[in-house]
């Protein structure tokens, strides 16, 4: 069994460049896999590896400056999620592209889990789901609307064009683990939104504490990692990765005729050209080469969360 860490902080890094090294240092020692993202706005990121090594990784991280309180979530699999290590450095660790954006300065209302239900059932309050439509395509909570934004920094443009529908309501926002609330909420609050609320510690925390039979989640949760989804108690879910379009897929779906592996899906078949699929299967060719060399192709990765 490998555990599972799910982790963001917002604080102020001076030079995010130095705290790299170390990190890598550190995951490499532990033999933990997966991806850290570095900004000057904090440290973001999911990683894997045996518990004791997430643990002295966790006491690391929170000793870096402004760490001390960082939150994580931790969850389990049966067989390693991702294949390598990633410590990147970037513009932002979870990326909207709104420079003005500061969740240090101020979020909306945090919600717990067990308040959540109570609240989105409220008839003067809107849900919106802060995802990309491939993740609310396979879950989400009753009633949420739906931006179909193909990433988050398309919700700003979103809420522009569809703010007059949300008149008078109070808004309460999610998403997988609350790091993209952070910021759409902050956002929200500069453009007016008074009452604005998030789900803390986002979908995981809430599917992690609340029983199925008290639920009002409806499907399963998008993850960025080799598991694809999870369910109730964090349990891993049925889904697979089209390994063309890195949208999920159902087990079934792979009988459909559209469906060819690292190629096409039924989802993703219409929107590449036969040019494209030929790159495609000349990419898969490769990568089982590499496996067939006992190595691991550049491109056999699961995606991140952008």
């Amino acid at each position: 069994m490998v555990t599972v860490c799910a982790l963001y902080h917002f604080t102020r890094f001076e030079d995010p460049a130095a705290l790299r090294q170390p990190l890598i240092d550190l995951c490499t020692a532990e033999r933990i896999t997966g991806t850290l993202l570095l900004a000057s706005e904090g440290i973001n990121g999911t990683v894997a590896g045996p518990r004791d090594g997430i643990d002295r990784l966790l006491a690391h991280i929170r000793s870096l400056p402004g760490c001390a309180d960082l939150e994580w979530k931790l969850s389990t699999a049966m067989e390693r999620p991702f294949a390598r290590l990633k410590v990147r450095l970037k513009r932002e660790i979870v990326t909207m592209g709104q420079p003005d954006v500061d969740p240090r300065a101020r979020t909306g209302h945090y919600v717990e889990p067990a308040e959540w239900n109570a609240l989105i059932r409220s008839p003067d309050v809107a849900v919106i789901d802060t995802r990309n439509d491939y993740e609310v395509a396979i879950g989400t909570f009753e009633g949420a609307v739906d931006p179909k934004t193909d990433s988050f920094r398309d919700f700003p443009a979103w809420w522009e064009a569809n703010k007059d529908r949300f008149h008078n309501k109070r808004i309460a926002m999610f998403c997988t683990g609350g790091i993209r609330c952070e910021k759409s909420t902050n956002w929200l609050m500069a453009q007016g939104v008074e009452e604005v609320y998030h789900l803390k510690g986002g979908i995981l925390k809430y599917l992690e504490e609340i029983p199925e039979a008290d639920s009002t989640w409806q499907g399963d949760c998008f993850v960025f990692d080799g598991r694809v989804s999870v369910g109730h108690g964090l349990v891993e879910g049925p889904h697979d990765l089209c390994h063309a379009c890195r949208r999920p897929i159902l087990p079934g779906d792979r009988a459909r005729p559209e469906y060819e592996h690292g190629v096409s899906c039924h989802l993703c078949a219409g929107e590449t050209s036969a040019e494209d699929k030929a790159r495609f299967r000349e990419r898969e060719k490769q990568i089982a080469l590499a496996r067939a060399r006992g190595e691991r192709h550049l491109h056999a990765d699961v995606p991140e969360d952008h």
